[in-house]
């Protein structure tokens, strides 16, 4: 046993561990700065509590193989699929339908719903030819598309939108043709007015927002509020933030910015700790990407390396749109900041996520050959 435990602590991508940790306390910083303009610190307190839960889960999910799950990747998505259905049975909350009560805390089944399908996808796609192939990309987009039109319905038009890249990255690192890819996004681009169209009054409202922000003078009114007040609380930090610089502001207006510790905690982290702590969590999101997208090419197995494609995808995409819109450059859609925003069930589930690509980087080794994917092989032997 102790021997197990000696090379399971050497095999452990420490680095990955510790940014993701780098960045949890990070997100503390920015969370106690939220409680403390809001005179009430239940949800710092709460976060400390869930990052113990989360780190242990990681790194519980580095001990067994991650091969286990190649044979259940498609009962994942179909149990998350059914837990999506599920939230339509209950109430509303904040006017929308995303989580299961379960007493003592809300489960949001969006958040199983991304790593699901990510497993589904990399089970589907390796040793696969088909998707070599235009019509052949069918299947991959349904897997993607089933839960993206539950999420969309409930509404949460932000979590919706991660498939689509995480599925245009792996689809790639599987061996989907380019100019097959182009195609499909040049359909989703002409099709685009017909899905303005079905956009909600409120969700249409938030684009639209975007194209007629002003700097300076009083906060706008309806959606253009939060893109307003995010960018004036993050020029509030300065170059080194108020908690080091030591300024305050008379007006405690200037500081209200709802959701400033789930969506918006970016800007509290900018305000604490100025452009330079803003800067340093995104050189500790682009170290962690970096690390992920290493251990998908370090491995040999398929399955493990389209795995970590897909986790680098959805962490990155979703980072890139919450500090967009925290700049005032994308919509205010609710998407959390990866490890950093409050929140237990995006903290476990991205906790996880990682735990599994720390899994991959830990056994590259399971498949010994020059290609990963079959069809390659295959091409190869015909010749």
């Amino acid at each position: 046993m102790d021997f197990r435990i000696a090379n399971w602590r050497r095999r452990v991508p420490w680095s990955l561990a510790l940014c993701a940790l780098a960045l949890m306390v990070l997100g503390l910083t920015g969370i106690e700065r939220g409680d403390q303009l809001a005179h009430a610190g239940e949800f710092l307190h709460k976060q400390m509590v869930w990052i113990v839960i989360a780190v242990a889960a990681m790194f519980l999910t580095t001990v067994v193989p991650y091969r286990v799950l190649r044979h259940q990747s498609y009962l994942w998505l179909a149990a998350s699929v059914g837990l999506l259905a599920i939230v339509y049975l209950f109430p509303a909350k904040w006017g929308s339908r995303r989580w299961v009560p379960l007493g003592v805390m809300n489960f949001q089944p969006s958040e199983l719903a991304k790593l699901a399908c990510i497993l589904a996808l990399a089970r589907y796609l390796m040793y696969r030819e088909n998707y070599r192939r235009l019509s052949g990309l069918v299947v991959p987009f349904l897997l993607a598309l089933v839960p993206m039109g539950l999420i969309l319905k409930e509404p949460d038009l932000g979590t919706a939108l991660l498939f689509l890249p995480v599925l245009a990255a792996m689809l790639f690192a599987a061996g989907a043709r380019p100019g097959h890819l182009a195609l499909v996004a040049a359909a989703g681009l002409a099709v685009s007015p017909v899905f303005w169209l079905g956009m909600s009054a409120e969700q249409k409202s938030r684009v639209t927002a975007v194209f007629l922000q002003h700097d300076g003078g009083p906060a706008p009114p309806g959606d253009g509020y939060h893109l307003h007040q995010s960018k004036q609380v993050l020029a509030l930090g300065g170059i080194v933030g108020s908690q080091l610089s030591g300024t305050r502001l008379d007006d405690p207006l200037a500081y209200h910015l709802p959701a400033c510790r789930t969506d918006f905690v970016f800007c509290m982290i900018g305000e604490r700790w100025g452009l330079a702590g803003t800067l340093a969590a995104l050189a500790l999101y682009l170290f962690l990407f970096g690390r992920g997208l290493a251990a998908a090419a370090a491995t040999r197995e398929p399955f493990g390396r389209l795995l970590a494609v897909g986790i680098v995808a959805l962490l990155a995409a979703q980072t890139v749109i919450n500090v967009g819109m925290t700049v005032g450059l994308a919509p205010v859609t609710g998407i959390t900041l990866p490890l950093v925003s409050y929140g237990g069930s995006s903290l476990l589930f991205t906790c996880i996520a990682l735990g599994l690509v720390m899994n991959v980087a830990m056994r590259p080794g399971y498949e010994i050959g020059r290609e990963p994917f079959r069809f390659v092989r295959q091409a190869q032997s015909s010749l």
